[in-house]
């Protein structure tokens, strides 16, 4: 009895640590299992919370005079643009979020919307100004607003401070760092307006060289901000941040100068092809 009392209770030992080894194992699969639907639904509710919000422009249609009869094509049809500009911008908003800095929104998204806004705006008040008084203060219906729901797009969660790096720094936009060689990031270069234009007529030259100033602060202005965000954004920033709103501001100033010169002599045509500008290393 003495030996079988061993063999015995082996054998029931052997059992019991198998039960406890099933039981283990059931119980650290459905701990798996567990944890899984956790991290899914936290997922889920993430990205439900992370709304980049929507943009909201003033009503332009609401605060126009009666639109004369020649000019309802055109009004309509820069109408129906406005709302197409906003939409393009919210798709926009959605696309870059987590892109750019915190002004990420207001340089690539809202100011550019409002430059196109405006050059829309004035083209309308062109139009009515041919056969009836040409409505004034428009322009002040071009700046939109982000209504934000949850985390912003494009930098509205506060971005990440970069620390001075010790080592050269990775590319700010598209160009090479250089703390110390600001001509690393490259100068702006667009076309040259004044030597494309027709004849100015007398009655036009102010507000011409007006506009002609203008485009040569905007490019100013624009190698300014090259210089000042280096290390900003991803590999689009340039064009999306600074290129891309530069056109925009010369597009509304060249519409101007040639909507200038046609009240009283042929407006130029193909104007527009300049307003595009390029970054020059």
């Amino acid at each position: 009895m003495s030996r079988a009392l061993p063999k015995y209770n082996k054998r029931r030992v052997t059992f019991i640590g198998g039960a406890a080894a099933v039981a283990l194992s059931g119980t650290v699969i459905a701990g798996f299992a567990l944890a899984g639907e956790t991290s899914k639904n936290s997922g889920t509710s993430a990205r439900t919370l992370a709304s980049p919000g929507t943009i909201t422009c003033p009503d332009v249609r609401s605060k126009l005079p009666a639109v004369p009869a020649s000019a309802k094509a055109e009004v309509d049809r820069n109408l129906a643009l406005l709302n197409t500009q906003i939409q393009e911008a919210n798709k926009r908003l959605v696309d870059t979020v987590g892109q750019g800095g915190p002004n990420f929104v207001q340089n690539a998204i809202l100011g550019p919307l409002k430059d196109k806004r405006v050059a829309t705006v004035n083209r309308i008040a062109t139009a009515i100004g041919r056969t009836a008084a040409k409505p004034q203060g428009l322009d002040a219906l071009a700046p939109c607003t982000l209504n934000a729901a949850g985390t912003k797009a494009g930098g509205g969660a506060k971005a990440t401070p970069t620390a001075k790096a010790t080592t050269p720094p990775q590319q700010a936009g598209g160009n090479t760092g250089n703390t110390g060689n600001t001509n690393a990031v490259g100068t702006i270069s667009c076309p040259d307006v004044r030597s494309k234009l027709p004849a100015v007529p007398a009655s036009a030259k102010a507000e011409v060289d007006r506009n002609l100033a203008l485009l040569n602060t905007q490019i100013q202005e624009a190698n300014t901000r090259l210089v000042n965000t280096v290390g900003q954004g991803g590999p689009n920033f340039v064009q999306n941040a600074i290129l891309g709103p530069l056109k925009d501001k010369r597009t509304a100033a060249i519409d101007r100068i040639a909507i200038s010169i046609g009240r009283t002599a042929a407006k130029p045509q193909g104007l527009n092809s300049l307003a595009a500008c390029t970054l020059v290393k």
